[in-house]
């Protein structure tokens, strides 16, 4: 888990994710870290996100948007368990 603290939420991120998370630039870095902050803390409803919405047709998969300009670069995440709230984030 990347966030491991006592936060409501657990949040974990896919090796492939990470892999690709060291590959953004710095500013971009620090918006995923928010928002892996914002989930852990607040949940996967992430609605002050930009462009955020759940995936149609899959089971409790969320995106959202960390920038506006190309290249875009969009963060999907899928809430694995509610009852013990884990989140992990799929980049």
């Amino acid at each position: 888990d990347i966030l491991q603290n006592d936060t409501p939420w657990k949040v974990g991120i896919t090796a492939k994710a990470a892999r690709q998370k060291r590959k953004l630039p710095p500013e971009i870095q620090d918006r995923f870290l928010a928002l892996a902050l914002d989930i852990a803390f607040n949940g996967p409803e992430q609605t002050g996100w930009r462009n955020y919405g759940l995936i149609v047709g899959a089971d409790d998969v969320h995106h959202c948007h960390l920038n506006s300009n190309r290249p875009r670069y969009v963060v999907v995440w899928k809430v694995i368990d509610r009852e013990i709230q884990i989140i992990e984030i799929r980049h």
